[in-house]
């Protein structure tokens, strides 16, 4: 075991998802925890960046009464929440109030109610990597529950000096959200020198499991980042089949801001597949 209750580490969890085809491969529980350090102009998970501050504005916004302040902080009330988002909407912080403290005793709990039905689990965000300690007592348990644990993460953390994490997870999807360093930072807001080294160090051994490029064509060069990205991705192809996940931006859940953002057309996706192809790169899917 990780060890007892007091030691584990308790982390923000936005949801979890019981069961998702989407996220890894096969049918796999997806938790998403709260925070991170991008700030993505296509952000399709906003309410996810950041922390809630107990501001009251969202209980404000609530009409069924689903939240309240109770000595300065929020609380939640899962019963009479219809999902309406308002909360969501109307927080200044891209944060939830609809969220848990867990430990990864309790994570896995709700996990292990999908059991037989799931495949594995995969931990997303906001930025995984943000709780490394809850990361490894979650792949700990569920190394124990026989399944695997993949992390979808903006490759901002330094993977390379995290040798006990890398042993004990299966795998990382790793987002390359531009190439080109001074693009990236315009999509994200930071530069991508660790991105690009987590891209070949996680390549060099056998950790790297998908890589996503979201194409939104106004604000970075899609076919640069796809062509460089296979580039990269192709001398180590015959350790893993690594595959190439290349998303059309859409405008559902982003900030309003970025609503009137162009979705590239399926005719552009296919070129961009081609020439991920021509390069080399066989196991690639558009969606």
């Amino acid at each position: 075991m990780t060890g007892s209750k007091s030691e584990l580490q308790k982390v923000t969890v936005n949801r979890i998802i019981p069961f998702s085809s989407v996220d890894g491969p096969g049918n796999r529980s997806v938790v998403f925890l709260q925070g991170c350090g991008f700030n993505c102009r296509y952000c399709h998970n906003p309410e996810t960046r950041g922390m809630c501050n107990n501001c009251g504005i969202c209980v404000q916004k609530c009409k069924t009464h689903a939240l309240s302040l109770a000595d300065g902080k929020v609380v939640f009330e899962p019963d009479k929440c219809v999902k309406c988002d308002m909360c969501i909407k109307s927080c200044p912080n891209g944060s939830s109030p609809r969220t848990s403290m867990m430990d990864a005793e309790d994570v896995m709990k709700v996990v292990l109610r999908q059991v037989p039905y799931i495949r594995g689990i995969t931990v997303s965000g906001g930025e995984c990597t943000t709780y490394p300690e809850f990361l490894k007592q979650l792949c700990r348990l569920s190394n124990e529950n026989m399944l695997p644990v993949l992390l979808d993460s903006n490759g901002s953390y330094d993977f390379s000096k995290d040798e006990e994490l890398m042993d004990l997870c299966d795998g990382v999807m790793l987002d390359i959200k531009a190439w080109n360093s001074d693009e990236h930072k315009f999509v994200t807001g930071t530069d991508n020198d660790i991105v690009l080294k987590n891209l070949i160090f996680l390549a060099e051994n056998n950790k790297l499991e998908e890589v996503r490029t979201v194409v939104a064509p106004e604000i970075f060069n899609a076919t640069e980042t796809v062509i460089e990205t296979s580039k990269a991705l192709l001398p180590y192809l015959d350790k893993k089949d690594i595959r190439y996940k290349i998303i059309a931006y859409r405008p559902m859940g982003v900030r309003s801001q970025y609503k009137t953002m162009t979705t590239p057309t399926k005719e552009m996706l296919l070129e961009l597949e081609k020439k991920a192809n021509d390069i080399g790169i066989k196991n690639t899917i558009i969606i």
